[in-house]
């Protein structure tokens, strides 16, 4: 693949703008200046460096962030600044999305793809892809709770009881809740309909996806697509 398009592919301006990159000589490669925009690399696996920074050619973008409190996933946020916001412009310019989304105080795991049909993989009703929440809960949690959130309970928007895959107690306040099924605002109206309240959430996992202990709130890493096995 020509260099320009390799840029542009991974969101680093307009073709134009590429070009620019390349002939300003700005664009390297194993430490070497790259000046001529139709050079053709093998993409697949090539790391190279644009003013500095060292960047990995991905055909599709998968990313796990870290989500703080305080922002909305949404390219176009009403009461606080977008998710958008804590990744690098090329990032963005190559369109990447929130798989699903977390409310504005909700921590933890959050995918972004530009990949059309991940997104509907993983969030599909039909592929049961696991979600894990940890739960801070305003009274203590007690067994009858964990066993209406385990055989499910009434919420408004839902023909029938909405069950949790594992409802599990980590401490007096604190609950583990696994659901496969996304729903507007479920875990907390959940909660509400087991007769508790959700003071704090946090997303621990998204299927075989784990979020790691040394990212930070706020950062962001690549993630591999084969976590979640082959399109089926």
């Amino acid at each position: 693949m020509r260099m320009a398009q390799i840029l542009f592919s991974q969101g680093f301006g307009s073709r134009r703008a590429c070009a620019g990159l390349i002939a300003a000589g700005l664009v390297r490669v194993a430490g070497r200046v790259i000046d001529d925009a139709a050079a053709e690399f093998e993409a697949e696996g090539l790391v190279f460096e644009v003013e500095g920074r060292a960047w990995r050619y991905h055909a599709k973008a998968l990313i796990v962030l870290h989500k703080p409190a305080g922002y909305e996933c949404s390219q176009k946020p009403r009461h606080h600044p977008s998710v958008m916001s804590l990744l690098p412009a090329p990032l963005r310019d190559r369109g990447v999305q929130p798989v699903g989304r977390l409310d504005e105080d909700t921590t933890g795991l959050l995918l972004l793809t530009d990949d059309g049909t991940l997104i509907h993989r993983l969030t599909s009703p039909r592929h049961h892809v696991p979600k894990v929440y940890e739960v801070t809960a305003r009274h203590p949690v007690t067994p009858g709770q964990l066993q209406r959130l385990r055989e499910g309970v009434l919420l408004d928007d839902a023909p029938a009881p909405v069950r949790a895959a594992a409802a599990d107690a980590t401490g007096e306040r604190t609950l583990r809740l696994v659901l496969t099924e996304g729903r507007y605002h479920q875990v907390k109206r959940m909660v509400a309909a087991a007769g508790n309240r959700c003071e704090a959430l946090h997303r621990s996992a998204f299927g075989a996806l784990t979020l790691a202990q040394d990212l930070e709130p706020g950062q962001w890493r690549w993630a591999d697509p084969r976590a979640f096995g082959p399109p089926r």
